[in-house]
């Protein structure tokens, strides 16, 4: 059995109407969810029960589900990322919008030019995607955690863009 935390406002979502993201997560990968408060326990074995894990977390992160269920997918990962780790707590919020954008800008481009899916949420960034995809955006996520200019971030992802071109027969 894991136990995964979760923030209480996203246990709804985790629900889903009248239980139906929780009974699709039970289905896909054959555990039992048990939830109660913020807690959620997770009655499995082995990789789909990782998997379940995986989705939780994610929705508890801020993702909307169907983009959560995309980890049920073996070419998926999740990764997060805690804004501890590179601030204290009075400048979380000016790392979230140098990571957002104005008005989400700089976090669309991460995405589109990466391929992977990012919400910022609370004190974590966590990524959607392929394992390629998921690192390319978690390295220009932490290049712009570590002060990088934004122009700097840009040209690293349409270097790897290139980099991803180049490998296509």
């Amino acid at each position: 059995m894991d136990f995964v935390n979760i923030p209480e406002e996203r246990v709804g979502v985790l629900i889903g109407p009248e239980g139906k993201t929780k009974r699709e997560v039970e289905r896909r990968a054959k555990v039992k969810l048990n939830i109660e408060e913020n807690s959620v326990s997770i009655e499995g074995e082995g990789f789909s029960a990782w998997k379940a894990r995986d989705v939780v977390q994610a929705i508890g992160r801020g993702f909307n589900p169907d983009y959560a269920f995309l980890l049920f997918n073996e070419d998926y990962v999740f990764e997060m990322l805690n804004l501890k780790d590179f601030a204290s707590e009075r400048s979380w919020d000016r790392l979230r919008g140098r990571v957002i954008g104005e008005g989400g800008k700089i976090r669309k481009l991460l995405e589109k030019e990466s391929g992977a899916f990012i919400s910022v949420y609370g004190k974590t960034i966590s990524f959607i995607g392929s394992f390629d995809e998921v690192g390319i955006a978690k390295e220009a996520v932490l290049m712009l955690l570590n002060g990088a200019k934004h122009g700097s971030v840009r040209r690293f992802l349409e270097q790897e863009n290139k980099k991803k071109s180049s490998y296509r027969p």
